[in-house]
This record gives C-alpha cells, sequence and structure tokens, in this order.
C-alpha cells in the first residue's frame, strides 16, 4: 500500500517555536502552554457522556459534512475506507487493504463481517454507492474536490472496488480517511430525508444514531457489533447538546452539566484552567486562523490591497486578544501542523519564510498607489464565537488606519458555518475570518484547494502555473518530493496573499475530571473519540 504517513505526533509547540523562530511562550505575560498528545486510558464504562458543540449541524448526511458540529458527531457513527488515527497517521479503515498497481488506480478490499446498524452486511455495492455520490451532480457534495480527479468508480470483485483516476493523485488515498471516503448503507441512501433528523443515517461506527432533538442535542447510542475490537465503545450513550454562546458553553463545563468538549472558546480559557471539574487539554493540530478574501473581482481583487490589509494588521494584538495567547503567529495560510508527512522538511520551509510584520505606512503606500482610499470591503462577523469580532474588528481599524472603509456584516452562527459551503451565503461579502483544518497530514490538502475551480477556493484565484504544480505534487508517490513541490504551491501563496495568514492554534478540549481516554487532537473530527471516553477511577 502506497501512503503517505506521519512518523509520530507532530508536537504543535515544539514546530511552531521552529518556524517561527521564538519560544510557546505567547507572550511574556502568559505562561508557555502544553501540547498533550492524549488523555490517560479510560478504565471503565459510563453511562452518559454529555459533549458541547458550538453550533446544530445542517445535516448528517457525510456528502456535506465540512465543518466541526456535523464531523464531530459523524466520527462516531461512520467508518471509511482508510481511518486516520489520534496521532495523525494512514492506517486501513472499511478497507482493510489499499493498493495501487499503476499511478492511475487505487484497488481497495473491503473488509469482511461487518455490520451496518440496521444488522445488514458491508459489500463492494455500498462502497460504490457511497463514493460515486461525490461525482452526482444532484447531490453537490462539499467533498466533490476529493474526486476531481476520478473517472470512475466500479466493483471489481465480491469485496473489492477499483478507481481509476484521469490523473494521478496521492491525495485522493489519503483522503478515503475523511467524510470523501465514508462508507453508507446504499438501501439507507435512496430513502428521501437521508441524514435529516427524521431520518439519521445507518453506517458501521461504534455508535449509532438514535436520534436529533431540533435545536437541542443529537443523541447517539453504543453500537455493541462494532467489527472494530479495539474501539469497543465504553460509554453507553452520548448526548452531543447545541451550545451557541460562548459564555454558556464555558459555564457548563465548569458546573459539570457538560463533561467536556472540542474547539472551547478562547476568552474561557482561564475559567476552565481553574476549574476543578475538570482539565483543559491541547493538543496537535492542522489548523491555522486565516482571513479569506472570497471576492477577488471585488476591492481585495488588487494584490496591492490584500498585502497592505495584511501589513496594516497589529498580529500580535491579535494573537493575544483572539486566543488569550494560546497561539503562534502563522507565516503561511496552512499550519505547519500540516506537514504531517515531511515535518522535518517543513521546519526547513517555514524557517525561510520572511515573517509578517506590521508596517501600517508601507500599507498606506500601497492603497495609494492602487487608487484605492476610501474604497469599501464587506467583512462577516458573528457572535458564533469571540474570535470572529475581534478579529473583524482588527482588521475594520486596520483598514481605517491605511484609508480603506471596512463594513462589518452580522450574521448568525449557523449562517455563518453556510459561508464556506454556499456560494449564495457569500453574496455580497469581501472577507471571511476562518480556522481551518485539514483533515489529513498532507499540506497537498490545503494547498490543492485553491487550485483553480476548487470547491473552496472561495475567492476564485486562477493561476495556471500554480494548478500545474498541483498537479505535480498529486503525482509523487514519494512523500519527500511531494513536500518540495507543495513548498513552490506554498510560496506561490504568500506571495498572492491568497489568503491572509494570522496565526496557528493547538486544538483546545475540556474533559470533565470524572472521565478519561479522550483523544486531543484534531483527528476527533475522523475518528472515532467517543469510543474511547470511559471512567477515570
Amino acid at each position: 500500500m502506497r501512503t503517505a504517513r506521519i512518523g509520530a505526533a507532530v508536537a504543535f509547540a515544539a514546530l511552531a517555536a521552529a518556524a517561527c523562530g521564538g519560544s510557546t511562550t505567547p507572550s511574556a505575560k502568559s505562561k508557555a502552554f502544553e501540547i498533550s498528545k492524549d488523555t490517560p486510558p479510560a478504565k471503565g464504562p459510563v453511562d452518559t457522556v454529555t459533549w458541547s458543540l458550538y453550533a446544530e449541524p445542517q445535516s448528517l448526511d457525510y456528502a456535506y459534512a465540512f465543518d466541526y458540529p456535523p464531523n464531530t458527531v459523524l466520527a462516531n457513527v461512520c467508518d471509511q475506507l482508510m481511518r486516520i488515527t489520534p496521532d495523525l497517521k494512514l492506517e486501513p479503515g472499511l478497507a482493510e487493504k489499499a493498493e495501487s498497481p499503476d499511478p492511475l488506480t487505487w484497488v481497495y478490499t473491503i473488509r469482511a463481517g461487518v455490520r451496518f446498524h440496521d444488522g445488514s452486511e458491508l459489500t463492494a455495492d455500498d462502497v460504490v454507492a457511497s463514493m460515486k455520490r461525490h461525482l452526482d451532480p444532484k447531490v453537490g457534495s462539499y467533498w466533490v474536490s476529493a474526486y476531481q480527479n476520478v473517472k470512475s468508480v466500479e466493483k471489481s470483485g465480491p469485496m473489492r472496488v477499483t478507481v481509476r483516476l484521469t490523473k494521478p493523485d496521492q491525495l485522493f488515498n489519503e483522503q478515503m480517511g475523511t467524510s470523501a471516503g465514508t462508507i453508507e448503507s446504499a438501501a439507507t441512501l435512496r430513502k428521501p430525508g437521508y441524514g435529516s433528523p427524521d431520518v439519521g443515517v445507518n453506517c458501521t461506527g461504534p455508535y449509532t444514531f438514535a436520534g436529533w432533538e431540533k435545536g437541542q442535542a443529537i443523541t447517539l447510542k453504543r453500537f455493541d457489533g462494532y467489527w472494530d475490537a479495539k474501539l469497543a465503545a465504553k460509554a453507553a450513550t452520548v448526548r452531543n447538546v447545541f451550545i451557541a454562546d460562548p459564555s454558556t458553553r464555558v459555564n457548563t463545563l465548569v458546573s459539570g452539566e457538560v463533561d467536556g468538549g472540542y474547539l472551547v472558546p478562547s476568552s474561557g480559557f482561564g475559567k476552565l484552567t481553574a476549574a476543578t471539574s475538570g482539565k483543559l487539554y491541547f493538543g496537535p493540530n492542522t489548523t491555522a486562523v486565516n482571513l479569506i478574501p472570497t471576492n477577488l473581482k471585488g476591492t481585495l481583487g488588487d494584490l496591492r490591497l490584500r498585502k497592505a490589509l495584511s501589513m496594516a494588521l497589529d498580529r500580535e494584538g491579535v494573537l493575544k486578544a483572539a486566543s488569550a495567547g494560546v497561539a503562534v503567529p502563522a507565516k503561511a495560510p496552512a499550519a505547519i501542523g500540516a506537514w504531517g508527512i515531511a515535518p522535518d522538511l517543513a521546519k526547513e520551509y517555514y524557517a525561510k519564510l520572511p515573517a509578517l510584520t506590521r508596517d501600517v505606512e508601507g500599507a498606506k503606500k500601497l492603497v495609494q498607489e492602487a487608487g484605492a482610499a476610501g474604497k469599501k470591503l464587506v467583512m462577516a462577523t458573528s457572535t458564533m464565537s469571540p474570535e470572529i469580532s475581534v478579529i473583524a474588528n482588527a482588521v475594520q481599524a486596520a483598514g481605517q488606519a491605511i484609508g480603506l472603509q471596512v463594513e462589518l456584516k452580522a450574521v448568525a452562527p449557523d449562517a455563518y458555518t453556510a459561508l464556506f459551503s454556499d456560494p449564495k451565503a457569500r453574496e455580497g461579502i469581501d472577507l471571511v475570518m476562518t480556522i481551518w483544518y485539514d483533515s489529513t497530514p498532507d499540506p497537498l490538502e490545503f494547498y490543492g484547494i485553491l487550485k483553480t475551480g476548487n470547491f473552496a477556493n472561495y475567492g476564485g484565484y486562477s493561476n495556471a502555473e500554480y494548478d500545474r504544480l498541483v498537479d505535480e505534487a498529486g503525482a509523487q508517490a514519494d512523500t519527500a518530493a511531494r513536500a518540495a513541490v507543495v513548498a513552490k504551491l506554498q510560496d506561490i501563496a504568500i506571495r498572492d496573499m491568497i489568503w491572509i495568514p494570522l496565526y496557528e492554534v493547538p486544538h483546545s478540549m475540556f474533559l470533565n475530571k470524572r472521565l478519561s481516554g479522550a483523544p486531543t487532537s484534531i483527528s476527533q473530527l475522523v475518528y472515532p473519540w467517543a469510543a474511547m471516553i470511559g471512567s477515570a477511577g
């Protein structure tokens, strides 16, 4: 099996320090944050775990699982062909073997004896049906870009599926460990309303979908027929509660009303650190915080203005205010933790990148040069998390300082999520802030999205040389060679300021002291994290 693997868990703090040439201490007044690879193994079963989500999923259809809330739930209910582990390695999942007999072919041997939650047995037909949905324009999968080089998906044996490509694509196999590789029962996929509160899902994961109370919670029940004994669930019930207000999320964790949650509000880090009900953890991450110019036909279509806005930003101030100092300044739009295929090379590449320093006077000159003084741009803001409003206000101040008019448009939490999936939701908006994560340990996953026509190329950036390099990187089976090409993509992305980098953050999690076993890394979006949680004593 030709796969890209990460050697050891990426230590965010160490890599970030090497990349940025400094300490992992965020500021002189705050303590260094520590990265925990995981929590101590659970010692026994528990009846119920209550987990917080910052927003209600719009759907549990894996084809639309492109954000934290739906993936946090589905990671426990559905399995993928491949599996990305808590230490960010790629291993077999529902496919017990993946082979690439030639650069244009991937062959998956499907694991026998696996059952869906309704008791039916997994077959190659289910795999084909699940994968082909991403190719169906009527479905409109948010993961369609993972299949951009796929020519056909066919059953080639009783328990074998063959994928033929139009061009070599090493990233395709890695993305079979994400929602792009999720397998659902073909019979269930034919049901009207699949993934909705009334229909739910019928997958093969360690938990079954047990109910969805609109506006309240999604409940999961342990599936005792799960195929992977090492991930047999310890908690009988997991209740995922929707808590949009950041202060309420923090208070329910501190009080013990809620047992835990990922991506906890940075505004509550101090309170959660001092809490006696549990512990705040920081884990390995592939996440960077960026500004995305979503309309390159508007004001920010001028590279000089994108650069000017970047130069005018007070990144140190933003970092302290938005992340409570638990972050490091970014030098590129993709996090250094996303370079799992070549972490040592990543440090070398990052060391050569220029720091994104503040230069208000230089930014003013660029605005004047562009003849853009007084021009307007619209940035989305939301109460979904404090970071969004903090950053939006900082951008508005930076714009004002250099002669640009930045209008802030308030967007509801659920609608903010839609900005990353629905082009219509982005109409009239020039800039959004994102906490962007990669699901695989391959930086090509991020830089590939900036290729012409990609679903997540929100601004419509197009560069023939960039596109050629994306294809060249995808054809490289050797991870070091692929990383070298991706480094060229990184240089172009920074040069053209396709996205505006802000800072990198570790993955955050709070866990009640009565529980243990939860993984701390970003892999919780694709790995059955809830199955690992049990009694701490």
